[in-house]
């Protein structure tokens, strides 16, 4: 029987219970918690410079009623950088994998930021939808484009992260096949499949910590834009 390749997306179960639950839950874990002292080991130290210097990026630009967000947004960079990371290695699961838990990702705190947009400033919120100076012919046509492009937000997030990483997982899993099959017929070619697999691994790191990065940064401007 031959095995899909798309099997590695499918969210594995043990005795019925989903353990997607498991995979969402150890990041967590794993991320320390600075303790009360001054000075701490070189992974934590890491850690704080990392959150502080993503912290100020991304609120900088923002007024002070975005810097509310700061704890929401940088927890949920460390979170996507977490898993992302975690679903490299072999026997994992990725859950940013799936389409579903990404909108489940993006959604909310979309719609909370439009929210928020149409209570505190519902002028200018609503000003978004029609550029000023625009011809009285082309005003509902405009209108009509910017509410789509205003709602296709959330799902581009979702779909952007979700086709990153997966095609990442399919190039990494084509390749592996073809250098195991290659191994016996033509070892050489076999040896410089390994080496393209190792560069590609390196590339599919540096994507998963990018497209949450992305993920993140996109939520922020949606966010200044309201605030």
């Amino acid at each position: 029987m031959t095995v899909s390749f798309f099997n590695q997306f499918i969210s594995p179960t043990l005795l019925g219970i989903p353990l997607v639950i498991l995979a969402l839950l150890l990041p967590w874990v794993l991320l320390p918690n600075p303790g009360p002292r001054w000075q701490n080991n070189r992974f934590i130290t890491l850690q704080k410079w990392f959150i502080n210097n993503f912290t100020k990026q991304i609120m900088v630009p923002m007024s002070l009623g975005g810097h509310k967000w700061a704890l929401l947004l940088t927890s949920l960079m460390l979170f996507l950088i977490t898993i992302n990371m975690l679903g490299l290695l072999p026997y994992t699961y990725t859950p940013t994998t799936q389409l579903s838990h990404n909108l489940a990702l993006a959604v909310p705190i979309w719609l909370a930021t439009v929210i928020i947009g149409l209570r505190n400033q519902p002028t200018h919120a609503l000003g978004h939808l029609l550029p000023e100076g625009t011809p009285v012919l082309l005003i509902p046509v405009l209108i009509i484009i910017e509410t789509i492009s205003l709602f296709i937000r959330p799902l581009a997030l979702a779909v952007r992260l979700t086709a990153n990483l997966t095609a990442g997982h399919l190039l990494i899993q084509l390749i592996a096949t073809g250098a195991f099959v290659l191994m016996s017929l033509l070892p050489t070619v076999a040896l410089v499949t390994t080496a393209l697999l190792f560069l590609l691994t390196i590339l599919e790191v540096a994507v998963a910590m990018i497209q949450a990065y992305v993920f993140v940064l996109l939520l922020s401007l949606y966010l200044q834009e309201n605030v």
